[in-house]
């Protein structure tokens, strides 16, 4: 059974008995209205209701005239399609909106995303639209429209050079990035520079376009919004999305806008490791005392493209990242190609050919390295069988896992070195951890698994789902950040990875003055706020910037945001104005300077605090015992001090690597389009094989169920309306608008539309004689049943003996006087 973390926090939607149960009336029994008093209550309580009313935890998002509630005592049921929906209709307002929040949380990963949703009492992994629980991270585009998700993916192979995939090693890079070259070798499509960002060149809707890595991501949020909504049946707008601890100010502030873009609102974004460690301990009844020695975990994460490690201290309620290391470039995909490099030597001494030079070719000896590496895993050996590879050759090789763990050794030679720096971080060694949690789909090759419990002396964990960990623990901070869950109370302290400092032009009234600082240190908890102090006489400006770009990935920008401020000026002495900024580290990991104000050196009055006012408290208590009256009436001590008082704010603008409101306007507006060129799209595709599918049916029923319904003369006609149709549906119908399919389809059923209603009438004919006859036997059957009863009980009745006259001792019968009103 699973564990109850989450309560409603939305109050009734019915304020009173009355209503509520004439509303019912006529519809069984009604369930007892909510009690408001037990509404914060987590104990699940389940009241009596109607067998058709089976009751749903509510976890959903938005309730709507068709999603509404159904109950709530001390937790909120959720029943689609009810007698709610003429309930709300009859008794709100047409402008009120009752809305509760989705609770999603989203693992972006190069390969694949997996979408994890908080619902029955726990956390969900949903679906696609073909059923599998993890998306493949890729964007195509076509003639027509765009190919997202699994449509891509299966596109892919005959689409090459409009396909992007490692959408995540985009975010937030240039073109001239040293990463970007790396990633180019993993997609197929061409990368080019777009507005000073990386993106691709495809051809859409029969012309080329340009599409930032920005828009790209965008599109496949989109998608994810499109899969999420299907499943829960309800609009989706907030999530928490996973990215790499590594990922910089840059990246962070590129997916947040991608999701804008795609119009989504992101509540966090949480790195990888740390969602793992929030979904394994907010599950744990049995962490230690805030008093008692922290339980550390290491989680290792081994993903597609990158390799992560985390040390995580837990307490009760609470967790604690101390240390983060990570290798960009150690992951699945990165023992694939070492196969692959392998194989293309083996088939061009073999075969004679160059898989390199083939896209085709190199596409499909990458899926059959990685299923290669994936057999290995678990066996000894594995074979590779390519069949017409290029020029109608088929190829063929066999790998043995002594020859896949030697090509890869430079690789498993770095195993050590994020757990290592990680450990550093967190200034402990390996015999402080107690678990060795290991999660990501590259967690599986034997050879890496020996490596890790080699380094930690210890058997390795694997209580989370390797592949869905992540999205799981995304989701339950999602439930945590949402106004609509109580969740059980646990509280995330996640650091940074790189350190941020701020640089200024030096004062001219003040020559010995620093210019820079660092602000944020590696290893500062998130989110986090710090107050820069400057002594100014006119306006200034700031910039944020990392502090040792060396340590970022690649060559992306140190650079992260210009801050001017506004408004300052000398004061009437002609002194300094002492200028207060507020610069946070948000949640995100996204630095900001949120606020400014100037203060001002007062003298003000304090109370000069007596010696009896710093004892503990038992003391104070014993001295007010033993006060007067007299020393009540004493004048208290005060003296003259000099704080610094607020007294105004300061203007400031910002200007960050984040897109500007009217270019995310711009492209919301682009996407949007897009969105609904795809619906139109697909919704025409569907009515094509819908009458397509038409034809062949009704051409079926007139020699089957319709041919004693139809004279010859009918049959003949619509025949021949039906051939016409199915060759105007593989020529010039074959591509066509929706409006053109639609219409054809009302013809033919226009024409067909005496003889169906005929077969209607006549199965409808048929199923009253059947329930005629079934109602007669029923009465038949309740006569006799009746006849036989009454017979019964007139046998027990002659049966039975006769009842004696009662007589006294004489056997005279006893005289039983009338008593009158007035008698007692």
């Amino acid at each position: 059974m699973k564990e109850n973390l989450f309560a409603i926090r939305h109050p009734p939607l019915f304020s009173g008995p009355t209503l509520w149960q004439n509303f019912w009336q006529g519809n069984g029994s009604p369930p007892s209205v909510p009690n408001p008093e037990n509404w914060l209550h987590s104990t699940p309580y389940t009241p009596r209701l109607p067998a058709c009313r089976r009751p749903l935890y509510l976890t959903e998002g938005l309730v709507s005239s068709s999603v509404l509630w159904e109950h709530c005592t001390r937790l909120t049921y959720l029943k689609t399609n009810c007698l709610y929906s003429r309930y709300l209709t009859a008794h709100t307002k047409k402008s009120e909106e009752v809305t509760i929040m989705s609770v999603v949380g989203v693992d972006f990963g190069t390969l694949k995303t997996v979408i994890a949703v908080a619902r029955n009492r726990g956390v969900d992994v949903i679906t696609n639209e073909v059923s599998n629980r993890a998306t493949p991270s890729v964007v195509g585009f076509g003639p027509k429209s765009r190919y997202l998700g699994e449509s891509a993916k299966t596109q892919e192979i005959s689409n090459l050079k409009n396909t992007v995939a490692a959408l995540k090693r985009l975010a937030g890079r240039t073109f001239n990035d040293p990463d970007t070259q790396i990633e180019q070798q993993y997609i197929t499509a061409p990368l080019i520079d777009v507005n000073g960002q990386v993106g691709a060149e495809v051809s859409y809707l029969g012309k080329k376009e340009k599409f930032t890595n920005t828009q790209l991501i965008a599109m496949f949020l989109s998608k994810i919004k499109q899969t999420t909504a299907a499943e829960l049946k309800l609009p989706v707008s907030d999530l928490v999305m996973s990215v790499p601890a590594w990922y910089t100010d840059i990246q962070r502030r590129a997916l947040i806008d991608a999701a804008e873009i795609a119009g989504l609102k992101l509540l966090r974004l949480m790195n990888d490791t740390t969602a793992a460690a929030l979904g394994w301990g907010i599950t744990k009844p049995d962490l230690p005392a805030p008093e008692e020695k922290p339980r550390r975990v290491a989680f290792v994460d081994i993903g597609h493209s990158n390799y992560t490690a985390s040390i995580v201290e837990f307490k009760k309620g609470e967790l604690a990242v101390k240390g983060t290391a990570f290798d960009r470039h150690l992951g699945g995909r990165d023992f694939d190609k070492a196969l692959v490099d392998h194989l293309g030597k083996e088939f061009k001494g073999k075969y004679k050919i160059d898989i390199h030079s083939n896209g085709r070719a190199m596409a499909r000896t990458i899926a059959a390295a990685e299923k290669c590496k994936k057999i290995l895993s678990a066996n000894q050996q594995a074979p590779v069988n390519i069949e017409s590879i290029m020029n109608d050759i088929d190829v063929a090789a066999m790998i043995t896992r002594q020859e896949f763990e030697a090509l890869v050794e430079p690789l498993l030679t770095r195993v050590h070195v994020p757990l290592e720096q990680a450990l550093a971080d967190a200034k402990l060694t390996k015999d402080d951890i107690d678990v060795v949690e290991v999660i990501g789909g590259g967690s599986r090759i034997p050879a890496l698994k020996e490596r890790i419990q080699a380094f930690f002396g210890k058997p390795l964990s694997y209580t989370l789902n390797q592949d869905e960990a992540v999205a799981r623990g995304a989701a339950f901070s999602c439930a945590i950040l949402s106004p609509v869950f109580r969740v059980r109370d646990f509280t995330v302290q996640d650091i940074m990875s790189y350190p941020v400092e701020f640089a200024w032009e030096k004062a001219p009234d003040i020559p010995d003055e620093d210019t820079s600082l660092t602000v944020f240190n590696r290893g500062n908890v998130l989110p986090s706020t710090k107050i820069l102090t400057f002594y100014r006489k006119q306006p200034f400006d700031l910039e944020a910037r990392y502090a040792n770009p060396a340590e970022l990935p690649g060559k992306v920008n140190p650079w992260i945001g210009r801050f001017s401020v506004k408004g300052v000026k000398a004061d009437g002495k002609e002194d300094f104005m002492i200028c207060k900024l507020k610069a946070r580290v948000n949640i995100h990991g996204v630095l900001n300077v949120e606020s400014g104000y100037y203060v001002e050196d007062q003298e003000v009055e304090e109370e000069v605090k007596e010696e009896s006012d710093k004892k503990d408290d038992s003391e104070k208590k014993d001295a007010d015992a033993m006060e007067t009256d007299t020393k009540d009436d004493a004048p208290k001590k005060t003296r003259r001090v000099k704080k610094q008082v607020r007294k105004g704010d300061l203007p400031i603008v910002s200007g960050t690597a984040s897109l500007s409101e009217t270019a995310r306007t711009s492209l919301l507006e682009k996407e949007s389009a897009m969105v609904m060129e795809d619906k139109l799209v697909a919704d025409t595709e569907e009515k094509k094989n819908e009458l397509e599918a038409y034809i062949y049916d009704l051409r079926n029923k007139l020699d089957d169920q319709y041919a004693e319904l139809a004279s010859d003369e009918e049959k003949a006609k619509i025949r021949e309306k039906l051939e016409q149709s199915e060759d105007w549906l593989y020529d010039e119908g074959d591509d066509t608008t929706k409006a053109v399919y639609v219409a054809k389809m009302d013809e033919i059923r226009s024409m067909a539309g005496p003889i169906v209603q005929r077969h209607f009438e006549k199965v409808e004919e048929e199923r009253r004689i059947v329930q005629e006859r079934v109602d007669a036997e029923k009465a038949a059957k309740r006569a006799a049943e009746e006849e036989a009863r009454k017979t019964a009980e007139a046998e027990k009745a002659n049966q039975a003996p006769k009842d004696e006259e009662m007589t006294d001792a004489d056997g005279a019968k006893p005289e039983v006087e009338e008593a009158s009103e007035g008698t007692k």
